[in-house]
């Protein structure tokens, strides 16, 4: 008895509450970005970056959409298409992370692949309706929906909080926001007129 009392807390020590919380990255990594705490009509973030800058995963979890074909097309402005080059994952603390506007992106990208925090999702850029401006990434945290649901995809609460606390090395969860928003808007609210 006492070998498996001692045995159990071996174990117990080796295991740190910091292991067992999710742990976040920011999602650029190796250069200088700037981003503001606005976006100019929903809740998201733009972080600008050196085109070819690292897009890389927050935290663990499953790539979930993947575009590699930028159709936006300023005539029509369709808000599906105005990400260009894409990547979103669901997060092991069952956030979806958006990244958009990307110039490229690996092969071993695609939906269903486990990816790491840290890993490489794709490279900055200025694809979709960020033609023609600074090289920058499109960052939005909302809730697992159906494909094509870009106007939830595109980001539902402001992350410059997250982007902060990631960056200076703390976690701080966006779960129960994420949750919140959800409940008042519910899973799939309209489609933005804009």
């Amino acid at each position: 008895m006492r070998l498996k009392i001692i045995t159990l807390l071996l174990l117990l020590t080796q295991i740190s509450p910091a292991q067992a919380a999710p742990i976040y990255v920011f999602p650029v990594a190796g250069c200088e970005v700037n981003y503001a705490r606005a976006h100019h009509d929903y809740a998201a973030t733009d972080i600008l970056a050196n085109a070819g800058c690292k897009f890389v995963a927050p935290i663990d979890g499953v790539v979930d959409e993947v575009s590699r074909v930028d159709n936006w097309k300023g005539k029509t402005n369709l808000g599906i298409d105005r990400g260009g080059l894409f990547v979103s994952i669901i997060g092991s603390d069952g956030v979806r992370y958006y990244g958009s506007h990307l110039r490229s992106i690996p092969s071993s990208i695609q939906p269903g692949v486990a990816v790491k925090a840290g890993r490489v999702l794709g490279a900055v850029g200025a694809t979709g309706s960020a033609k023609g401006t600074a090289p920058h990434l499109h960052f939005g945290i909302s809730w697992p929906t159906p494909p094509d649901t870009w106007w939830v995809r595109r980001g539902e609460v402001l992350p410059w909080k997250y982007l902060d606390a990631w960056k200076s090395g703390k976690d701080l969860s966006p779960v129960k926001e994420v949750a919140a928003r959800k409940a008042k808007v519910g899973e799939i609210p309209p489609v933005p007129k804009k």
